[in-house]
């Protein structure tokens, strides 16, 4: 199974999801059944770095 996960620019809510869920995949073993990614619906943020806000949440 593919998931992808989709936002505007893909620096923030996307590849925030992304990581969640590889998490999840993860604890529950499940990286081999699952493939998951993140992308954007735009090219308004091509080259620019992660968002700081959900950066630091994730690491909470």
């Amino acid at each position: 199974m593919h998931v992808i996960f989709v936002c505007l620019g893909n620096i923030c809510r996307s590849p925030m999801a992304e990581a969640m869920f590889l998490k999840e995949l993860q604890q529950h073993q499940l990286t081999d059944q699952v493939t998951v990614a993140s992308a954007a619906t735009s090219t308004y943020e091509i080259g620019n770095r992660p968002h700081p806000f959900p950066s630091h949440y994730a690491k909470v």
